[in-house]
Order: C-alpha cells, then sequence, then structure tokens
C-alpha cells in the first residue's frame, strides 16, 4: 500500500475531531506492549500532542511477559507521554476468591473488562476520551470482550485489517521487538490470538475481504483457503454481530399510543 500518507491524516484528523466533539482535554489509551496499541498510542500523540495522552500499562503477574511491559513503557518514554503502571492482579483476585473457581473463559474476560474500568476511572478523572486499540479483523470476527476492550468511546484504527496494522507500524517506525512478536490478548500464559482462533491473520483477513467485497463462500475458495475455514469464519461473523450492536430494544410505541 503506498498511501499511508494519506491513511495517517484521516485518523489523525479522526481523533481530533473526537476530542474537539466531546469536549475533551485528550485521550487515555491502554498500551500493552503490541503492535495495535503501539500504533494507537502513536498516532494519538500525532493528533493530540504528548501533554494530551495517557498511557496505562496493565499488566497480569504471571501472564504478561515482562518483556511486553519493557516495549510499552519505552514506547512511552519515546512519544513522552504520560504512563502510568498498574498491576492488574490486585482487581482479579478479590472476584476470583469471593465467586470461587469459574470457567477460564469467564475469568479471562474479566481482565479485559477490569481494563476498561480502569481506563474509565482515568477518562472521568481527567475529562479524556478513551481511544481503543481494536483492528478490523477483530472487530468483524468479535475477536475481543464485549465491555471489555470492546468498551470504547472510538476506533482509530478499526478499519484496518490486522495484517495492514502491521504494514502501519513499519510507516509509523515501531520499534521492531513490538512489531516482531506473536499477537496474544495475554489472557493467559501462552495464550496466542491465531492459536485460539484455529488461523493465520493472513488467511483470516484474506477471507474477511472477500466477505467485505460481497464473494459467495465458493467464491472464496479459489483464493487458497479449506472450505473449513471459511465456514468457520463465517460462523465468527455471524455469532459476534451482538458485539457490534447497541442492545436490542423491544418496540413498544405502537401499542402505547394506541392506548
Amino acid at each position: 500500500m503506498s498511501n499511508w500518507n494519506a491513511i495517517v491524516d484521516r485518523i489523525t484528523s479522526f481523533i481530533g475531531e473526537c476530542v474537539r466533539n466531546a469536549g475533551a482535554d485528550g485521550v487515555v489509551v491502554g498500551v500493552s506492549g503490541g503492535v495495535d496499541s503501539a500504533c494507537v498510542v502513536k498516532l494519538c500523540t500525532m493528533a493530540l500532542g504528548n501533554k494530551s495522552v495517557l498511557a496505562l500499562v496493565m499488566p497480569e503477574k504471571g501472564v504478561t511477559p515482562e518483556e511486553d511491559v519493557e516495549d510499552a513503557v519505552n514506547l512511552c518514554k519515546e512519544l513522552g507521554v504520560e504512563y502510568k503502571v498498574i498491576e492488574i492482579n490486585p482487581f482479579i483476585d478479590p472476584f476470583i476468591s469471593i465467586l470461587g473457581s469459574k470457567p477460564e473463559i469467564a475469568v479471562a474476560n474479566l481482565k479485559p473488562r477490569i481494563r476498561m474500568m480502569l481506563l474509565y476511572f482515568h477518562a472521568n478523572s481527567r475529562n479524556l476520551l478513551v481511544a481503543g486499540t481494536g483492528n478490523k479483523t477483530e472487530l468483524m470476527v468479535g475477536y475481543f470482550t464485549k465491555y471489555g476492550d470492546g468498551g470504547v468511546d472510538f476506533f482509530p484504527i478499526g478499519d484496518l485489517y490486522k495484517t495492514e496494522v502491521f504494514q502501519l507500524a513499519r510507516f509509523l517506525n515501531i520499534p521492531e521487538s513490538i512489531i516482531s512478536k506473536k499477537p496474544s490478548a495475554r489472557l493467559w500464559k501462552g495464550q496466542t490470538d491465531e492459536a485460539e482462533m484455529g488461523i493465520s491473520y493472513e488467511k483470516l483477513d484474506a477471507i474477511l475481504k472477500a466477505i467485505d467485497k460481497g464473494l459467495k463462500p465458493e467464491e472464496i475458495l479459489a483464493m487458497g483457503v479449506s472450505e473449513s475455514e471459511v465456514k468457520a469464519v463465517i460462523q465468527m461473523v455471524e455469532r459476534s454481530k451482538h458485539k457490534r450492536e447497541m442492545p436490542p430494544v423491544v418496540e413498544l410505541r405502537d401499542i402505547i399510543q394506541n392506548n
């Protein structure tokens, strides 16, 4: 892709517009040490200046690798943004202690929801907006926690597929130590996005782009992906529809107005 200057200009203008329209003083971003959040915090800094950006680094002891924290902190220092390191174990542990042992997925989803609460605590305290770090791939297949990392005020890179985010990262000169690591939500030790979803980002993005273009499943198969992969991705998109929409409301006005 050769038009990254135009893309960056569009994103930074969008960030500035979101903040101005809300009457906010800046943004707060959860910076994980991964490529998505690295791009977002840099774009926010470019759009607003480093004095208007707060970064929260929220590791989980025993799960988050130390290099993730180091990468996140080093990037924040390089950008000159204020940052806070807040370990989330003291928030997780009371939940588990009170509620007892629960299914792994329930515990895993608790973590991004705690991070969301920490982001909004700081946003509310300082008149900031929460800048989301989700990309188009994650949003389309629902690979995010509802009211967790999906609970934000806007998504600066929400129209970029994951493979495009890697290209953006190189354009923005994000450190190679961040770009080269395997994408992971760090929901549990050793977890990676591709292993959990059962498909590589290259194949996933190819299928999603084809779906976006309105291609039929049989047409997508000609792109070198298997039938089972196409079916699985279509199913992920369909099942996660509720994550991308406001909660449904039963319509009652017709009954009320006729009484």
